[in-house]
């Protein structure tokens, strides 16, 4: 199973993450960004949560005021992928103490970074939350050991 993007939308439509694991121009990337976003935002809360966009599906969840977008080839698991994104959405909270929106503006690369210790190339990397959170706190530490050494200099 490969994922070939994911997006964190807002309601209204701003794009507050976008990582892609396949190689496009930044032309389709945003065509994929404005199409995706118009596609689920314009949706019922009762509908299902899989759609097709050309020669994708796309698999979202609405948490909070967030959407949560994937796209992933037409012949991969739908459920795997809801999965990934609630497990994505676990480990936020934990680490943000109940994300929401704000966090992810203001420290967009922890979003980033802890997407990069759970999916790597498109591919489940680490299905642990215990080890994925405790990567992001030794990142953390290093980041504080750093800024101390340049204090000190």
């Amino acid at each position: 199973m490969t994922i070939n993007y994911v997006l964190l939308v807002s309601r209204q439509g701003k794009t507050r993450l976008a990582k892609w694991f396949t190689t496009m121009s930044p032309k389709e990337k945003t065509k994929i960004i404005k199409d995706v976003t118009q596609l689920v935002l314009a949706r019922r809360t009762k509908m299902c949560n899989f759609l097709e966009y050309k020669d994708t599906k796309v698999i979202y969840r609405r948490y909070a005021s967030l959407y949560f977008i994937t796209g992933v080839g037409t012949q991969d698991n739908e459920l795997l992928t809801l999965e990934i994104i609630h497990r994505y959405v676990e480990v936020l909270d934990r680490y943000f103490g109940n994300v929401c929106e704000l966090d992810l503006i203001f420290n967009f690369q922890r979003a980033y970074f802890i997407l990069d210790e759970l999916l790597i190339a498109g591919e489940m990397q680490e299905s642990s939350k215990v080890t994925v959170l405790q990567a992001i706190h030794d990142q953390d530490a290093t980041e504080v050991d750093e800024a101390n050494e340049e204090k000190n200099k």
